[in-house]
């Protein structure tokens, strides 16, 4: 087994407007914030023990396609775990800007689908989210906490697919290891993703720190997944930034990706290595060493 790598240590979303993007999530979801030292006023927000960043999408880059359906490779959310959905959905309902992508409001799905309560929607620059709750007696250890935030941190990103062999083989390389499988299907998932008989495999995908995870959604069905995949500076080039322990491991793992990898690794002496790879399905990663 390849040495698993640390965490996802955080998720970057691309944003034409970082700081009126981070009020936004403030007021949604009590993430807070710090403005990054940087010219492009990137902003840092955390939410219980997660962390994203909103990067200033740099010239050309393109704005998020309208629309972009569950099964299309463009396709990234990210999962914000609640301890009561209908707060959470109601609280949101009282903000402007965001859309639905769910057709009918929160959906609880079958038990053999986790049984979660979800909802799908886009955030005003139209990156995609899910709000999940756990039903009562399943809740993971991680998320059996006291808040007064509704809202309790990111579970996971998940990134759309067309090959799960090809994707679970690129992210195994990467460090990551599979944890769970399950094949999603039914009405509820159908009105969850507005995608009509949606049947979809969903494998989650671990480092070492479990929390917050990797899952890929496989959608069956006769899709044309053949786009473009997003420039760097576009809105819907979100990042996973996965954390390596040391110099060695980076660089064993960037020479496994060598294929993928966009640019040559940096890797200084005593700083932390960094380098740029995209997925088979064009999605971005990060790999960054332990500081």
């Amino acid at each position: 087994m390849n040495a698993p790598a640390q965490c996802l240590a955080r998720i970057e979303l691309v944003c034409a407007d970082p700081g009126g993007l981070a009020g936004f999530y403030e007021a949604a979801f009590g993430f807070s914030g710090r403005a990054l030292a940087s010219a492009a006023g990137n902003v840092e927000l955390r939410l219980g023990r997660q962390t994203i960043r909103l990067i200033r999408a740099g010239p050309g880059g393109r704005v998020n396609p309208v629309d972009v359906p569950g099964w299309s490779p463009l396709f990234q959310h990210i999962a914000i775990v609640v301890s009561d959905m209908g707060r959470a959905y109601a609280h949101l309902c009282t903000l402007p800007r965001w859309k639905p992508i769910s057709a009918s409001g929160p959906q609880v799905l079958p038990k053999a689908s986790g049984g979660v309560g979800a909802f799908k929607f886009r955030d005003p620059e139209g990156h995609p989210l899910e709000l999940i709750g756990f039903p009562a007696g399943a809740v993971p250890g991680q998320w059996q906490m006291r808040s007064p935030n509704v809202c309790l941190g990111i579970d996971h990103s998940a990134i759309s697919v067309s090959s799960i062999a090809s994707s679970i083989a690129f992210y195994e390389n990467l460090g990551l290891n599979r944890r769970t499988q399950s094949l999603n299907v039914g009405p509820e998932q159908a009105l969850l993703d507005n995608v009509p008989d949606a049947v979809v495999q969903v494998t989650a995908l671990t480092p070492s720190r479990t929390t917050p995870h990797v899952e890929l959604l496989c959608y069956r069905g006769d899709f044309d997944r053949h786009v473009p995949p997003q420039g760097i500076h576009d809105l819907a080039a979100t990042r996973l930034v996965l954390t390596l322990d040391n110099h060695s491991t980076f660089k064993a793992v960037c020479a496994r990706a060598s294929d993928a990898l966009l640019s040559e690794p940096k890797l200084e002496k005593d700083n932390p290595g960094r380098a740029l790879l995209r997925d088979p399905d064009g999605h971005l990663i990060v790999l960054e060493t332990a500081t």
